[in-house]
């Protein structure tokens, strides 16, 4: 019941606030449900029709005596008067009123109508619909931890189920290559430059690029900007091949965050697809295999790409082209998953939501024996018996600027170890996770002697906890963005 001039009492005083738009829609349905108009309910209750229009069209908050006098009027109660309209058109106003006045509306600058009884009904279910179809776009565009894992989960699925080879765009970058005269060996600058100019884009370096992106294309003056000051551990080439893979691939604007993702991934594989292209790759990697010298190494150096990329690259050609499945994993140095691939049956950890990444991998696995040897020069080889089987993996240790160390590995089932380089390796180790016992709990002496001694503070990682970063692109702030291009927009700089 209401016990003051505008606050509800109850449990659910705090979550729902007094609301006179609402309840002035319910007395004005009381009112002509009743056959009344207004002068008449003024004339009987004593108060000034005027106050009564004002009350009901939300204007203003009635007070506790009104409210009883009203009730009295239309026979009925306080709880009467503060329920829910039964009728479409109050509902539709009442929500009308409150995307009006939602913050969403107002950070988008959208203007407000007054909802009054002449506004034709066809006209406040279009301002309904329009509203709630934008409240829908804003929410999708803020993807939750558990939406992005859960789009990662299912793009990976059918990932394996295409063993991470994408014909159609392995098709278009052989188009281009050959249209820019490519023959082999790694892509050359020049080569780059070509296929730049050949897609009609001028590349411009700026020192004021947005924090928040890798490039910027300008699609009104087909240009694409770099940064001056370089990319940490990205390479430049792919960058430049990446946003020359959205133009080339008809990307629109993704309207959620699987289909961000979906588009990041299909940009990766397209400018590796020029980086390392497909015919002569698989040639490289075919002589090899039948010398039983197939090495992820080797194909980084032959190509002048990175020993990660080497290692993705593999993934889309060693099942597809030479009947070897297979998994991929970058890990970092605490341990947890950034990311992975699999279609060799090895049973990667994962959440309830079947998302890898984040995830503590095996301490016995390749990927996190190779952080404890010396040598980080040759690739570290090793035999892992798991649950599932016995793998064969190699891996190599990076450090790419403040993230710490990774490492990338590939790894393929016992019998597949026979084609690579590193075979004999007299390594091994034995796994069996997702068992606690393997290497989650710490031996029983240790907790004895620390378990009630130690309190670590935690590290917490903020990203697991927030939304992602909204916007048209995840993570990218559009006013940075278009504030850059307007201040770009004039002839290229020199």
């Amino acid at each position: 019941m209401l016990v003051n001039d505008d606050r509800p009492t109850g449990p659910d005083a705090a979550a729902e606030p007094f609301d006179p738009f609402s309840l002035g829609r319910r007395l004005r349905h009381l009112r002509k449900e009743r056959n009344l108009t207004l002068a008449q309910v003024a004339e009987q209750a004593g108060i000034a029709a005027s106050q009564l229009s004002l009350l009901e069209n939300g204007k203003r908050e009635a007070k506790v005596s009104t409210l009883q006098v009203l009730a009295r009027l239309y026979e009925a109660t306080l709880d009467d008067l503060t329920a829910p309209v039964p009728s479409r058109r109050a509902q539709l106003e009442i929500e009308l009123d409150r995307h009006m006045n939602s913050t969403l509306a107002r950070a988008k600058g959208l203007p407000s109508v007054r909802i009054s009884p002449r506004m034709p009904m066809d006209v406040l279910e279009a301002l309904v619909g329009l509203h709630r179809e934008i409240a829908h776009d804003a929410a999708e565009r803020v993807a939750t931890p558990e939406e992005a894992r859960r789009a990662n989960a299912l793009l990976r699925d059918e990932m394996r189920a295409r063993d991470n080879y994408f014909g159609e765009l392995e098709a278009e970058a052989a188009k281009l290559l050959k249209r820019v005269g490519y023959v082999s060996g790694p892509l050359s600058q020049h080569v780059i430059g070509e296929i730049t100019a050949h897609l009609g884009f001028s590349l411009q370096y700026a020192s004021d690029l947005p924090h928040s992106t890798r490039s910027v294309t300008d699609l009104k003056n087909m240009r694409i900007y770099l940064p001056t000051a370089g990319l940490g551990d990205q390479d430049p080439k792919s960058v430049l091949l990446q946003a020359l893979g959205h133009y080339i691939l008809g990307h629109t604007p993704p309207t959620n965050y699987g289909d961000f993702l979906r588009q990041r991934v299909e940009t990766n594989y397209f400018a590796a697809a020029l980086l390392m292209p497909e015919e002569p790759a698989v040639k490289f990697l075919e002589e090899a295999k039948s010398r039983r010298e197939l090495a992820p190494e080797d194909l980084r150096d032959t190509f002048a790409v990175s020993y990660e990329a080497a290692c993705h690259r593999f993934t889309n050609f060693a099942t597809k082209r030479l009947g070897i499945p297979v998994h991929f994993q970058r890990v970092h140095e605490s341990g947890i998953i950034y990311k992975a691939y699999e279609n060799d049956g090895i049973s990667f950890p994962q959440d309830s939501l079947g998302a890898i990444e984040g995830q503590p991998v095996c301490r016995n696995w390749t990927s996190r024996q190779v952080f404890d040897v010396a040598d980080k020069f040759n690739s570290f080889d090793q035999f892992t018996d798991t649950p599932s089987g016995t793998y064969w993996c190699t891996a190599r240790v990076d450090r790419t600027g403040v993230s710490g160390s990774f490492s990338t590995s590939i790894g393929v089932p016992y019998r597949d170890s026979k084609w690579f380089r590193g075979r004999d390796t007299k390594e091994h180790s034995v796994s069996t996770c997702p068992d606690p016992n393997c290497c989650r709990l710490p031996p029983a002496a240790l907790t004895e002697r620390w378990s009630s001694m130690s309190w670590p503070s935690a590290r917490t990682h903020a990203h697991l906890l927030a939304a992602l970063p909204p916007g048209t692109f995840p993570g990218v702030d559009d006013v940075e963005v278009y504030r850059f291009l307007d201040s770009h927009s004039g002839p290229p700089q020199a």
